[in-house]
This record gives structure tokens, C-alpha cells and sequence, in this order.
């Protein structure tokens, strides 16, 4: 009688796990934040300090990716310039699979402090002690179907 329990059991969760469908997800790429690896960094004009920030992502028809393109959008919030171009890699979907998933990481380097009363900014300031740096992200698949856009935290930006 115990080895037709077994059976059984084998047989409903064979069943049931024949039965699972692999996620869709929409056409157009939805990225989610994850993290930052740190939030306050010193200021620079040459790459000598940065951050982490890593997000995941999904597009239901898995075409993200080029190799000739820009496709990842960093928007600095003070200044709404780019300061770094990014590229996701052509990615290609697992057989038979729908869409495709995962997570991106960019080393975002160091920005400078913007001053209110003008003074020039990557130089040290005594009355400006902190700067507050926040990312938009965004991307785009090949299809130009572009994704929600996502912020990152507050950075802190050290002046001196």
C-alpha cells in the first residue's frame, strides 16, 4: 500500500509540474530597482570614485540588446544630461522560451558638486559641504520600445 502512495504522489506532482507555464511578460522591457552599493560618494572629474547600481529587467518578446546601440538611459536629475553611455550586450531568449529576465549592474563613476550660488563646480567648497545626485534609468529594446523609468535613492555628493 505505501509504494502506491509514492506512485500516486509522483503522478500528481509529475502532472502538476508538466502544467507550469513560463512567466510572459509584456513586449515593451520593465526594469525594477534592486540597489545601490553605496550612497554617498566624493565628487570627481576623473573616475576616482563610484557606486554600484543594479536593476532587473524583463521584455516579453526578447529583444533587448545591440551592439551598436545605446540602449540603457542614465539621466543625471540635476542636469538631465547623460553622463555615461551604457549598452546591454544582444541577448539572445533559452529555446522555446518567451521573453527573457535578469538583472544589470552599472559602475556609475563620481559626478561633480553644482553649486546654488555659482561657484565652479569639482573645485572644494566650504559653504556647499554636500551635493544630492539622483539617476533616472531607462531602456530601450530593439524593437525602440522604451521602458518605465526608474530613480535611483538620493547619492550624496561630498564636497570637499
Amino acid at each position: 500500500m505505501n509504494w502506491k502512495y509514492f506512485v500516486l504522489t509522483g503522478l500528481i506532482f509529475s502532472v502538476n509540474w508538466s502544467c507550469l507555464k513560463a512567466p510572459e511578460y509584456p513586449d515593451e522591457p520593465v526594469i525594477d530597482f534592486i540597489s545601490l552599493s553605496k550612497n554617498v560618494v566624493k565628487q570627481s572629474q576623473f573616475n576616482q570614485d563610484s557606486t554600484y547600481i543594479t536593476f532587473s529587467f524583463t521584455d516579453g518578446d526578447g529583444d533587448l540588446g545591440d551592439n551598436d546601440s545605446v540602449n540603457i538611459f542614465l539621466t543625471d536629475q540635476r542636469t538631465k544630461i547623460n553622463p555615461t553611455l551604457f549598452k546591454i550586450p544582444f541577448l539572445s531568449q533559452n529555446a522555446g522560451a518567451k521573453g527573457i529576465s535578469g538583472e544589470i549592474k552599472l559602475r556609475v563613476y563620481s559626478e561633480c558638486c553644482i553649486y546654488p550660488n555659482g561657484e565652479t563646480p569639482c573645485y572644494p567648497s566650504t559653504t556647499y559641504p554636500t551635493d544630492t545626485l539622483v539617476y533616472s534609468i531607462y531602456i530601450k529594446d530593439r524593437a525602440g520600445h522604451k521602458s518605465n523609468i526608474i530613480y535611483t535613492p538620493p547619492i550624496i555628493l561630498l564636497c570637499q
